[in-house]
């Protein structure tokens, strides 16, 4: 063989190799800016807890741990795989602690973790990032498959910088770990649209089963290999006795990973009950097109600016028209959900987290797909122009994320909590609806927490026994909200005190149809009082709900 012959050769593959060092490479910057963002901020409120379902979440697995038993006791969404997972994060922080000798026996941990709950909810939360982490990967995983390196680097940049994405990455809640396995099962719909593989269907099956386990409405991925496998029946009918199989295996691995659906369906049946409301304050939708409109016009387009929205739209109508694998593959179960989301009664900005990777691929195919156009039409190889139209698209994104962080960060429940410091004399007896920690810790002042049927009870009393999140379920009897709008009339009087911190109040004043009761019960409390805080949120300062401080007469 001769030299030239030799160098020839080698030549073709020092080059692919230089392709695949700079696809990892780039991967690997995108990987760490996303983990950068979403690792940011990630202990925002603590040790307050800003959002009412973290608690859920953490008590639930505690009490597992407890009664040593697998059954979560609650399934509202139903959130099994999430809440195992948070029983195993719990674990390890308490291991952890009783090895280093922080902690002396898992009481003391409790104890712990009642006066300071940072101290399992950081991990939680932490937990919850590397899933976010997790769907920035496999929506280059999954992008790459369906348009190569170019257009998966693209859709996981997008998902990276995703202001919508990031801060429910940093929530402890299912949505981002139901969506991690709603791509795992689309990108085995897509192994199944081209190879059609056994492993793939029951890969697939699998996936969407857990999916399932974690967030009921996620269920609905089985549809991309369902559709992938139709695909492929049609060129061979053999496929169709393995698309039959998907459901079955599904099913088997729901019953599998949460048996407890059926061990204790009464359960169930109730929490499902308590799911399905018409209303909700500050929640509540205003019908099918109008709910469409309201996810496209503030979730998605806050997150991903106006000309990132109008990409996705383009690359979705281009799937539709050009790319049969991603419309037997992806779309089916991408469009479903968000058909069944826009057909809810209610509205919440957190359903459109799992869409939120195929409309970066979406973006990210029709970028590619103009960028294409226009080296065919001035026949130039414009070598950067996707990175520069990538990185032009997501500054703004970028931007829109690091103001959500900077209010996420600056909360009006913790304005709330600066002003008591500043102005509640020590000694006076205050009513909060949110869990202000942060105001407990410092032991000045006596606080009283509205719990449904117990009326307002004693939060260090409740913290000292422990409180199961079983014995808050009986006590808020099924309802929607733990606040003074749901304590039973007749106790009212046991919320008399020096200060209420209201953050509930105005969802509930913003639609006084739904809610004529719920506004009576505040009126009723408050009735005599003076309001001397009122806390609103302000675009780029800070978020939250208006906090209103109102003083009452003492106590009696």
């Amino acid at each position: 063989m001769s030299f030239d012959t030799m160098t020839k050769s080698i030549a073709p593959a020092r080059n692919r190799l230089l392709v695949q060092w700079t696809e990892a490479g780039i991967l690997l910057l995108i990987l760490a800016i996303a983990a950068g963002l979403r690792i940011h901020g990630v202990g925002f409120g603590l040790p307050a807890l800003n959002d009412p379902d973290e608690p859920l979440f953490v008590m639930k697995s505690l009490d597992m741990l407890r009664t040593h038993s697998l059954n979560p006791g609650w399934f509202g969404h139903p959130g099994t795989t999430t809440l195992y997972c948070l029983a195993l994060v719990s674990l390890g922080v308490g291991g952890l602690g009783i090895a280093t000798g922080r902690f002396a026996d898992s009481q003391a941990l409790m104890a712990a973790v009642y006066a300071d709950p940072g101290i399992l909810f950081l991990p939680a939360r932490l937990f919850i990032v590397a899933c976010g982490i997790a769907c920035v990967w496999l929506t280059w995983s999954l992008g790459k498959r369906l348009g190569g390196p170019r257009l998966g680097l693209i859709a996981a940049a997008f998902l990276a910088v995703n202001a919508v994405h990031i801060e429910y990455s940093q929530i402890i809640r299912t949505d981002v770990q139901a969506t991690v396995f709603m791509l795992l099962s689309t990108r085995s719909a897509v192994a199944i649209a081209r190879e059609g593989r056994p492993r793939d269907y029951l890969m697939a099956g699998i996936w969407a089963g857990l999916a399932c386990a974690t967030k009921w409405p996620a269920a609905i991925i089985i549809l991309n290999p369902l559709c992938a496998g139709l695909y492929r029946g049609w060129y061979d009918r053999r496929e169709l006795r393995r698309v039959a199989l998907l459901p079955v295996i599904a099913l088997a691995t729901l019953v599998l990973v949460s048996p407890y659906l059926l061990l204790d369906y009464p359960t169930v049946l109730q929490n499902l009950a308590g799911e399905a409301r018409t209303a909700h304050p500050g929640a509540t939708g205003g019908g099918f097109l109008a709910n469409l409109a309201w996810y496209a016009g503030h979730p998605l387009l806050a997150s991903f600016g106006a000309a990132g929205l109008a990409l996705v739209l383009l690359g979705t109508i281009g799937a539709l028209r050009r790319a049969r694998i991603a419309t037997a593959a992806v779309l089916p179960g991408a469009l479903a959900f968000l058909l069944v989301i826009g057909a809810q009664a209610l509205l919440w900005e957190r359903w459109i987290v799992p869409l939120l990777p195929f409309a970066a691929i979406a973006a990210a195919a029709a970028l590619c797909r103009l960028a294409d156009a226009l080296r065919a039409r001035v026949q130039r190889p414009l070598v950067l122009l996707e990175a520069v139209a990538a990185l032009l698209l997501a500054l703004p994104m970028l931007q829109a994320a690091k103001v959500n962080a900077t209010e996420r960060a600056h909360d009006t429940r913790q304005a709330a909590s600066a002003w008591i410091r500043e102005n509640a004399p020590p000694g006076s007896r205050i009513v909060v609806e949110h869990a202000a920690f942060d105001l407990l810790q410092m032991g000045a002042w006596r606080f009283l927490f509205p719990l449904g049927s117990a009326g307002c009870v004693d939060v260090e009393d409740i913290l000292a026994k422990r409180i199961r999140y079983s014995q808050v379920e009986t006590l808020r009897s099924g309802r929607a909200v733990v606040d003074l709008a749901h304590v039973d009339a007749a106790l009212l009087p046991t919320c008399r005190a020096d200060f209420v911190i209201l953050s509930h109040y105005d969802g509930y004043r913003a639609d006084p149809a739904h809610f004529p009761d719920e506004l009576a019960r505040y009126a009723q409390l408050l009735r005599g009082g003076r309001q001397v805080a009122v806390i609103r949120p302000e675009p780029g300062v800070r978020a939250g709900p208006v906090v209103r401080i109102v003083s009452l007469s003492p106590a009696r």
